[in-house]
């Protein structure tokens, strides 16, 4: 039976003929969720279930209606009654190099019966050694350098893109101006560490953004200035992995791990080096690294170990992958030219000696790096 929350009696009685799937029972609404009437003469619970119903294509049109809709679209409780509904969808968003001397620009990969779609330009300056990250369904640019100054104008501006809205919108600043540094999404925060600053020297700065405030705040520094390096999270605790702490030193091969509860950094001696390219499935980090290209190396936090596994070559005989994931499985994407090349897919749950397949998913372009929204 479908459990509405405040729902009138009269609907009440007529609910058992919904399918006996949706029995829904939404989360808690924070402060700050008020959306107002959504569907006038429709209690709110239901005008919930009829907008999360709709189509994904027609959201942004949707956002235009009122400010209630653009509201609750925007939020996670849309995300959450999507899930309940059946009606939640994964797409792949890839950064594509840009042709003739132009910056890069995103695009959304389509299913076999679409084509894939550009988003609206990043706004702000084009930019290179920033950083992204997935928060709330949304995709957070961050920081980089402006491509026409130099690496000198570092930045320390942050943008949002809302696939549900298809929209960019300014957030606050960070505190600290900074290129080719580690960021990841931990327990609804957004943590970066390291990279360069303003005046080309190592960082080892923290800090961490609050989406509820708007708000970066500077924590706990790393160690040592960590920049080229990746992050990523498991079991509520950020990872910081490969990259360098010293121009003479070489690269890194200790993990860094911040427990958030505890506000502290512990270390771990096993890491990889020079990681081109990482994704994360099922509590299983899989990387690309740089000196070797067709081998999968896969790190499982629980005891801390390694595996290796050799990419075949089936589809494509690139030596560069971006990693992309869409349905629990991992996605390689060439950055390299080639001719007849299909995307390479590795499923972890497969049978051994069936992990293997070619995906019809491609980008238009060479993709630097993707990223998997739900909405």
């Amino acid at each position: 039976m479908l459990t509405l929350v405040g729902a009138r009696e009269p609907f009440v009685k007529a609910q058992t003929n919904l399918p006996a799937t949706m029995q829904l029972k939404f989360p808690t609404r924070t402060q700050g969720d008020s959306y107002g009437a959504l569907i006038p003469g429709l209690p709110e619970d239901l005008a919930k279930v009829c907008l999360a119903l709709v189509p994904r294509s027609y959201f942004p049109v949707m956002g235009a209606v009122s400010k209630s809709w653009m509201s609750f679209i925007g939020s996670k409780e849309f995300i959450a009654v999507r899930k309940e509904v059946g009606r939640l969808e994964e797409r792949i968003y890839a950064l594509i190099t840009g042709d003739g001397g132009k910056g890069p620009y995103w695009e959304v990969l389509g299913s076999l019966e679409q084509q894939n779609r550009m988003l609206p330009p990043m706004p702000g300056l084009t930019k290179a050694g920033f950083s992204v990250v997935v928060l709330d369904g949304k995709l957070l640019v961050m920081a980089g350098y402006g491509v026409d100054y130099g690496k000198e104008c570092v930045s320390d501006e942050v943008y949002q893109y809302d696939a549900r809205l298809n929209r960019w919108a300014a957030l606050a600043k960070m505190n600290v101006a900074r290129r080719d540094f580690a960021c990841a999404e931990v327990n609804g925060a957004v943590y970066v560490a390291g990279g360069f600053g303003s005046d080309g020297d190592g960082l080892s700065s923290v800090e961490v953004y609050d989406p509820q405030r708007n708000k970066w705040t500077i924590i706990e520094s790393l160690r040592r200035p960590r920049w080229g390096s990746f992050a990523c999270s498991f079991n509520g605790k950020l990872y910081i992995m490969g990259g360098r702490s010293s121009f003479t030193i070489g690269n890194s091969r200790f993990i860094d791990v911040y427990d958030p509860i505890l506000h502290s950094w512990t270390e771990i001696k096993k890491g990889c080096v020079m990681v081109t390219s990482h994704a994360v499935i099922n509590k299983r980090l899989f990387c690309i690294e740089w000196k070797n290209q067709r081998s999968l190396a896969i790190f499982n936090p629980s005891d801390s170990s390694w595996q290796k596994i050799p990419v075949p070559l089936t589809g494509s005989s690139a030596t560069l992958f971006s990693l992309g994931v869409l349905d629990g499985k991992l996605l390689l994407f060439s950055q390299e030219e080639e001719p007849g090349y299909q995307t390479l897919m590795y499923d972890p749950t497969a049978p051994a000696g069936s992990e293997w397949h070619t995906s019809t998913l491609k980008p238009s372009g060479l993709c630097l790096c993707s990223v998997t929204i739900e909405s």
